[in-house]
């Protein structure tokens, strides 16, 4: 994945033309002061994952939010505070937060792995655990796990958080949720499938009522980021006022569907059209033609998360189920305008639910190397348009 990025960052920068897509949002939305802090081959090494939201994670990390945080109170503050903490130790400076932020990221991927990994093993086999991590790995949207992103952070808080529950160990199993509400906002429904099994073991008479107290250090992490934005003198709800800045809407999972659907079937005929000139929807990025592939590709990502859903009832317990379906149903929820999907397979890369469902199912109908093959290869896609500064998520 990093040698296909780093190919494609040195394509775009040798041989495309300054006016190419890639180019253009290099130079709209790079800050190489953040992500080519050290002026030499270090930056080659470096940089080729560091593009879009990683700009924004680094640009906290030095900066932290202020009295007017605009757009970086999209970003949860628990991945940013761990950059900036490790980077200090590394020198501090930009070039010691960048390395950090890798580290950072890598760290928490192998240990959300090893917690997958056991986690399927104690509840099926070896190969099925394997199968599982490797498919976490080759979906898609792994290719953010590897970046300067809060996501791998996210998925190790998550996994904890659900392995723990299931042990019964609840307090445990907040308090790592409370995290993982403090790293992405979607952490918060963590909360559904912890009360899930605090209800299932209270009927079986192994948890107090009182154990429930647990679940509010859930909303806890949320609760954090508030407070952390009031003390720079920012509003305290200013990452809810923020959605509308990124061109998102509140509109339910059902009307998140059908508009997803909308625009998929617009960017068929827009590409059937080939036309430039006529527009049959609004534009996310430029060029209609782009942006009808975006919408279509996004659109196979939807129905490709629902029928892992499907597969995955009953072969996974089923508090992680819910977790998954109740994360897919956020993401439905909160379309943006003109591409209702955006960021659909960054957002299901932590789903490690779904990759252990398609993992048994795969392993019933002997279609492991065609599943992984399948995905690794769409990886590969993903990790060149990247590296290349084009938007993919």
């Amino acid at each position: 994945m990093w040698a296909v990025a780093a190919f494609a960052a040195l394509l775009a920068t040798g041989s495309e033309s300054p006016g190419s897509i890639g180019r253009q949002n290099e130079l709209r939305f790079d800050d190489p002061r953040l992500t080519h802090p050290f002026g030499s081959g270090v930056d080659l090494a470096l940089a080729p994952m560091a593009r879009w939201d990683a700009v924004w994670y680094l640009r906290i990390a030095g900066e932290g939010y202020g009295a007017d945080p605009g757009l970086k109170a999209a970003f949860f503050p628990l991945y940013p505070l761990l950059v900036r903490a490790l980077g200090t130790v590394l020198g501090g400076g930009p070039g010691g937060r960048l390395i950090a932020a890798y580290a950072i990221a890598l760290f928490a991927f192998v240990a959300a792995a090893c917690v997958v990994y056991r986690l399927v093993r104690e509840r099926r086999d070896r190969a099925t655990a394997r199968l599982a991590v490797v498919l976490l790995c080759a979906f898609p949207g792994s290719l953010w796990f590897g970046a300067p992103y809060a996501e791998s952070l996210f998925l190790a808080a998550a996994a904890a958080s659900l392995a723990w529950a299931l042990q019964g160990r609840l307090w445990l199993a907040a308090a790592a949720g409370g995290l993982a509400a403090a790293t992405r906002p979607v952490g918060v429904l963590l909360v559904l499938p912890l009360a899930l099994v605090w209800w299932q073991r209270w009927r079986a008479g192994s948890a107090r009522t009182w154990h429930a107290l647990a679940l509010l250090l859930v909303p806890a992490g949320i609760a954090a980021f508030a407070v952390v934005l009031a003390a720079g003198g920012a509003p305290a709800l200013a990452f809810v006022d923020v959605q509308s800045a990124w061109a998102r809407q509140t509109v339910g999972p059902l009307a998140g569907v059908w508009r997803a659907f909308e625009a998929a079937w617009l960017g068929v005929r827009q590409l059937a059209s080939g036309s430039r000139e006529v527009v049959y929807f609004g534009l996310a990025a430029g060029d209609p033609l782009r942006s009808a592939a975006m919408n279509v590709m996004l659109f196979a990502f939807l129905l490709a998360a629902l029928g892992a859903m499907a597969v995955s009832w009953r072969r996974v317990p089923v508090a992680l189920w819910l977790w998954a379906l109740a994360v897919l149903a956020f993401a439905l929820s909160v379309p943006a305008v003109p591409q209702p999907l955006m960021s659909l397979p960054r957002f299901l890369g932590p789903l490690f639910p779904l990759a252990w469902g398609v993992a048994v199912w795969a392993r019933e109908r002997r279609a492991d190397a065609a599943v992984v093959v399948s995905a690794a290869v769409v990886l590969g896609a993903f990790a060149a348009l990247y590296g290349s500064w084009n938007w993919i998520g």
